[in-house]
């Protein structure tokens, strides 16, 4: 029977929760289209992580010359306009990198905004495009914050493509973007004034871990206000003024809103179709689909107790692939999904979290980072790891601070996704004296 669709599977956004499965789904046999209105690849490899990470960089090797000091000589400062330059550098082969890896499957892409007429139709532009399945993978977007002047701050894709550093930033908020962010523009020669919504930052992280990378960012001269509720921003000959607390005022030369992101449900016609959603995102089942049976959603844009990241995306961008091509019937089954902080020293997690172990059941094993020999090396003098295991010394989560955080919890990661026993561990024999090494030794 001839399909009476356009398109076997529609996919939404071109993120990862799309494009990690729709090339694959292509490549099966699949009649796959992909609807985009901005970049093809979403927000983590255009003004995401991609840009992100290639702004960190050298804040990592300026602290590394920081710390081998008397080993090495002089002192690393950092171009913010040439950094900016080789971002762009960096980043802007990768739309059409993607672009050219899903056309090669035989995925369609379609530019535009894309909404619903009704359950099988998405229109675009003054087009129409019928498919038998459509996947919803539109995203995030930052928050604004909704006071007098809201106008007056910037997001953190504008922060990315500053070509020049203000002297004086205000940043709004204290997740990963405020302090990921914060952590460059210091390094980089800005003075960075954080203003906390609560009194914790990155609250989804060890505390101590978290206070300790403060205190570093702190002697950095970053200034923190904790439960600064900010009730303005105001344009002034000084500059911008923010208002927060009781009558209290700093002056900035430019503010970054880092309050949060918001899924990308607006705009979509979900009315159209009775598609359930939240002020957390769209609502799926096991299989990811929602309540409408032939409509899926994917990435950011789920409410999920899952982490809204790049590999949580990924997965489940590829579940619906192997689910949509008829390769599993089962629901999704998430691994132990990582995450990072990009601080300097990072902040890494993954699995059961030290502050969740009660009574015996599990143990948490307490490393000092600068004890390791191989951290001697390149004379680290902060950072530590926690390593919780079952009773049958099964790895079952680990955090840890450190230049190389990261890396370490990457490492470890199979020994938790796996299960692995202890005579499996002692057959992986890495290459010595590498970080993955170092972390692994630590479990066995």
């Amino acid at each position: 029977m001839k399909n009476p669709y356009d398109f076997d599977v529609l996919y939404l956004g071109s993120g990862h929760g799309a494009f990690d499965g729709a090339g694959p789904l292509a490549a099966s046999g699949k009649k796959v289209a992909v609807v985009e209105g901005d970049m093809i690849g979403g927000t983590c490899p255009n003004y995401g992580c991609n840009a992100k990470i290639t702004l960190d960089t050298p804040v990592a090797l300026q602290r590394l010359a920081e710390r081998m000091q008397g080993v090495v000589s002089g002192n690393i400062k950092i171009n913010w306009s040439a950094l900016v330059a080789h971002k762009q550098a960096v980043i802007k082969p990768l739309p059409n990198a993607i672009g050219t890896g899903l056309t090669q499957n035989g995925v369609t892409i379609i530019h535009g905004y894309g909404k619903f007429q009704d359950a099988h139709t998405i229109v675009v532009g003054e087009k129409t495009y019928t498919a038998d399945k459509i996947v919803i993978a539109t995203g995030q977007r930052p928050h604004r914050i909704d006071v007098p002047g809201t106008d007056l701050a910037h997001d953190s894709r504008a922060f990315m493509d500053l070509d020049v550093l203000p002297k004086r930033i205000g940043i709004l908020g204290s997740g990963y973007i405020s302090m990921e962010f914060a952590t460059i523009a210091n390094a980089a020669g800005a003075d960075v004034h954080v203003l906390m919504h609560h009194d914790r930052a990155l609250r989804e992280f060890h505390q101590p871990f978290v206070e300790d990378v403060m205190a570093d960012m702190t002697k950095r001269g970053i200034q923190f206000t904790p439960n600064a509720a900010v009730t303005a921003l105001e344009k002034t000959a000084d500059g911008i003024v923010i208002h927060y607390g009781d009558k209290e005022q700093l002056v900035v030369d430019w503010v970054l809103d880092a309050t949060g992101r918001i899924p990308n449900v607006e705009q979509l016609g979900l009315e159209n179709v009775g598609v359930k959603f939240n002020q957390h995102g769209i609502l799926v089942d096991d299989y990811l689909r929602t309540n409408v049976a032939n409509i899926y959603a994917s990435g950011d844009v789920l409410d999920k107790p899952q982490p809204k990241l790049t590999p949580t995306a990924t997965f489940e961008s590829y579940y619906l692939y192997k689910l949509l091509s008829g390769q599993t019937s089962a629901p999704i089954d998430y691994p132990a999904i990582p995450s990072t902080v990009y601080t300097s020293p990072r902040i890494a997690k993954v699995g059961v979290a030290p502050e969740a172990v009660k009574g015996d059941t599990y143990k948490v094993v307490h490393n000092h980072i600068p004890d390791d020999w191989y951290h001697q090396t390149d004379q680290e003098t902060v950072g530590d790891s926690l390593l919780v295991f079952d009773q049958e010394h099964h790895l079952v989560g680990a955090t840890e601070y450190s230049a190389q955080a990261e890396d370490a919890i990457n490492t470890l990661l199979p020994a938790i996704v796996y299960h692995l026993s202890r005579d499996q561990m002692w057959r992986m024999a890495h290459i010595f004296p590498a970080e993955g090494a170092a972390a692994w030794h630590k479990i066995r």
